[in-house]
């Protein structure tokens, strides 16, 4: 069928996506000459399935092909899970996120650490005096000092103004994972260089 605008496509699929319990990461278009490609990025507590995602595909493949549009061109349809290197902007990429290593950047500073667990209050969190109350907050596991080893630092998320899950290509220090609790259930190992799961529909 015809591809739609962007904004079109991110109304068409967001009711697939939701009527199976997944969150709507992201969705773009990719031009390609005469074929281009629609993705559409979910994902939810506790992982995506592959047969989640190709139960999902289905769907938002019926709800691209029932729409009216107008444009000619043709569009291949991928629907897949966040990957290596995906930038974490929600609480929730956060929680998922426990166990990865991340970079982070904040208005003063720029360094490496390992994603612990995320809490709603701030209690006790090392923020500027006052910070008390002013949303989540994530504990990080640090090595500042190898002579040291890895310690916990905890930062508020509204601090943070950049964050990329960092690709690892061997098991973190057990330590490390130690301090951060885990890794969230469901989730692949760090160590793994691509986790995302993705399901490619025919041209349409």
């Amino acid at each position: 069928m015809p591809i739609p605008s962007i904004e079109r496509v991110s109304q068409l699929v967001a009711d697939p996506v939701a009527a199976h319990g997944l969150d709507l990461e992201d969705v773009s278009l990719i031009a390609a000459g005469t074929q281009s490609t629609v993705r559409v990025i979910v994902d939810r507590e506790g992982g995506v399935s592959l047969d989640a995602i190709a139960d999902v595909s289905r769907d938002i493949s019926a709800a691209l092909d029932a729409a009216d549009e107008s444009d000619d061109d043709a569009y291949t349809l991928e629907v897949t899970t966040p990957g290596i290197n995906r930038p974490l902007t929600q609480p929730r990429h956060w929680r998922r996120a426990r166990g990865r290593k991340v970079r982070v950047r904040t208005p003063t500073e720029k360094f490496d650490a390992r994603v612990g667990e995320v809490s709603e209050g701030s209690e006790g969190a090392e923020g500027p005096e006052g910070s008390e109350g002013e949303g989540p907050h994530v504990a990080l596991v640090v090595v500042a000092d190898p002579k040291v080893g890895p310690v916990l630092r905890t930062v508020l998320l509204s601090e943070v103004t950049e964050a990329v899950v960092k690709v690892e290509f061997s098991p973190p220090n057990p330590r490390e994972l130690e301090l951060a609790g885990g890794v969230t259930p469901g989730r692949p190992t760090p160590g793994t260089e691509d986790d995302s799961i993705e399901v490619e529909e025919a041209d349409k």
